[in-house]
């Protein structure tokens, strides 16, 4: 009998610069070159709200994976879905476009006035009920509003366990087991509405005293103790989703202060992780910014295990260190092609490839 055909790879059809930029999902003001990274990443600046020119210029020199609209970036309905299908249009690639719209504080599109949308007042009083198909209506109904206007992917649900006020009502409960199930019945109600979750933030940043926007945040936990409590939401939910790692030291784990996006060791503890969609929490952030340099930063990422950088300090840097880190061979191009691959084909299911 002939041997069947190797089925190829979807990476191979891509050159090693659009692979490279496959890795990164960034704010779409970062597409502007002429913004100082400080302005990107200030949530009071103004926005970028439409595609320009110069932008379309900066996606074909860094053709980027995805982009992350914010509320600066949203100004009306028409307006939102009108920019996703521009970004859409303008890449080579299907992107993934993704927002943070958790229901509660954190909900992008549902706390701006210019849209009349449902209001959840927090994953906690949905998950106060105790029933998981409150927070699969949940999902379903941010899903379907989302899809309307153009994303594939939603940095939700909050997994994280209730145990400090860091995190406070964005998580579901203060019991793992009813954040499992709560967390893994939106992320299931997500996909209903052919939205890709991601669970967040891994391995559990509901048990931290510091909040990882401005300093490095760490869990006192063992490995036993994580895996009876802040894990279990990460296993609970067996559908495609993605799973952002926060950037929190586990010291009595690892027997040092890198924090989790950096770490080969407690990235490897993430539940199936061969086929899970692994992305770091924003490289921006102070926790990494001010220990690493852009580029520092996403080549540990990688190493470490991790699929998605999610908004470096610097795209233009980060980048040209990657790129930089394949050709040398500090990155070989079979881990380069495994994370690629992985994005692809999330991206057939979730972002039409």
């Amino acid at each position: 009998a002939a041997t069947p055909a190797v089925e190829a790879q979807p990476a191979d059809a891509l050159t090693l610069e659009e692979k490279v930029g496959q890795l990164f999902i960034v704010r779409p003001d970062a597409l502007d070159l002429s913004l100082s990274q400080e302005t990107i990443n200030d949530a009071k600046a103004d926005g970028v709200t439409a595609v320009t020119n110069d932008m379309r210029r900066a996606l074909q020199q860094y053709p980027v994976g995805g982009i992350c609209q914010f509320g600066k970036n949203i100004e009306s309905p028409s307006q939102l879905a009108r920019f996703n299908k521009e970004l859409q249009d303008a890449s080579g690639t299907p992107l993934f476009i993704a927002v943070d719209e958790e229901g509660g504080l954190i909900a992008r599109l549902a706390n701006n006035d210019a849209f009349a949308l449902p209001h959840y007042a927090s994953a906690a009083a949905v998950g106060a009920s105790g029933d998981p198909e409150d927070a699969r209506a949940m999902g379903q109904t941010i899903g379907a509003y989302l899809k309307e206007y153009g994303f594939t992917m939603d940095f939700a649900p909050d997994a994280d366990v209730n145990t400090n006020p860091i995190i406070g009502t964005r998580a579901f409960s203060s019991d793992a087991g009813t954040a499992a199930a709560m967390a893994a019945a939106m992320a299931d109600g997500l996909r209903q509405s052919g939205i890709l979750p991601t669970l967040k933030h891994f391995p559990g940043h509901g048990d931290t005293a510091e909040d990882s926007h401005t300093a490095l945040a760490v869990t006192y936990k063992t490995q036993e103790e994580l895996a009876n409590c802040e894990l279990l939401p990460f296993g609970a939910d067996t559908g495609l989703h993605a799973v952002m790692v926060g950037h929190i030291a586990a010291p009595n784990v690892t027997g040092s202060n890198t924090p989790a996006t950096l770490s080969p060791q407690l990235i490897a503890m993430i539940p199936n992780a061969e086929d899970t969609l692994i992305i770091t929490d924003s490289l921006a952030m102070d926790a990494i910014a001010d220990a690493y340099t852009p580029g520092e930063a996403a080549v540990l990422a990688l190493q470490a295990g991790c699929d998605v950088l999610l908004m470096p300090n610097s795209l233009p840097e980060a980048y040209a260190a990657v790129l930089d880190a394949v050709q040398n061979g500090t990155i070989t191009q079979e881990r380069l092609d495994q994370s690629v691959n992985k994005i692809l084909r999330y991206k057939e299911v979730f972002a039409h490839v």
